[in-house]
């Protein structure tokens, strides 16, 4: 598999040994899907948890309409995703409806994504490596962020989670946390991620009109008060949960675009 530099080698050599959806007959991979548009902006974002800025309404919004691990109608709750890019920043927005907001999980670096959770996968450049940076975060901001080795050793895939990079998230919720016995309306969390937390691992193909990175966007959803019943929706379908989300001919690209 190809790596970005020889610095992926050596930051791998540094880490200790470590149910199915079909959306279509034709199993897309990466680059067979339409691609994701992100703007530029040129205004400041105030990273808030609201889209109160005019631009967000000028960059693509898509739904994550892949589904699994579905169990009930209300599992398939609305979530919609989007992008902007400047010089230094990625920002991302979800917007998510949700009967029942949860989460518990307040540390970092541990298990967010068994609570309502708001994820994104990226790879800087427009290829399915065997490595991608992931940011994983639920309501109280807890963040698992990491960088994730597919088939790292003997077929098996590790996960390099001395990498705590800085970035800012803000959460905005209609409702109440881990509390069952009302009906919310839903929460939005919104995040500005340097992209100069994507050169650790040497370079990377720079953020500009025109350039493509390869990505996924994920929501994990908690569903009942005991905290047992979890369903996952996708950007792009990965068809095969069994495997887990971490299937990188599986996602999709972006591209970097002009504000309209």
């Amino acid at each position: 598999m190809k790596k970005l530099s020889i610095v992926w080698w050596v930051l791998m050599l540094s880490l200790p040994s470590p149910g199915t959806v079909a959306q279509t007959e034709k199993r897309l991979s990466l680059g067979e899907q339409s691609v994701f548009q992100v703007s530029n902006t040129s205004e400041p974002i105030l990273v808030d948890g609201k889209m109160n800025e005019e631009v967000w309404k000028r960059t693509e919004a898509r739904t994550l309409d892949n589904f699994y691990n579905v169990e009930d109608s209300d599992d398939k709750q609305r979530t919609t995703f989007r992008m902007l890019w400047d010089n230094k920043n990625l920002y991302v927005f979800f917007e998510m409806d949700d009967r029942f907001i949860t989460a518990r999980e307040r540390l970092r670096d541990r298990e967010p994504y068994l609570d309502d959770c708001a994820e994104i996968f990226l790879i800087p450049v427009p290829d399915s490596l065997d490595t991608h940076f992931g940011y994983e975060l639920n309501l109280y901001k807890a963040s698992n962020d990491f960088i994730y080795f597919n088939d790292y050793y003997k077929g098996e895939d590790a996960v390099f989670k001395a990498f705590n990079p800085h970035f800012n998230v803000e959460v905005a919720y209609d409702g109440t946390i881990n509390d069952n016995s009302d009906i919310d309306k839903g929460w939005t969390m919104e995040l500005a991620i340097p992209i100069s937390n994507f050169g650790v691992l040497g370079t990377i193909v720079p953020v500009k009109e025109g350039n493509r990175w390869a990505f996924l966007a994920i929501r994990q959803d908690r569903n009942d008060a005991n905290g047992k019943r979890r369903s996952t929706s996708t950007l792009f379908p990965i068809y095969d949960i069994s495997k887990n989300v971490h299937q990188a001919n599986r996602f999709g690209l972006m591209e970097f675009v002009k504000s309209k």
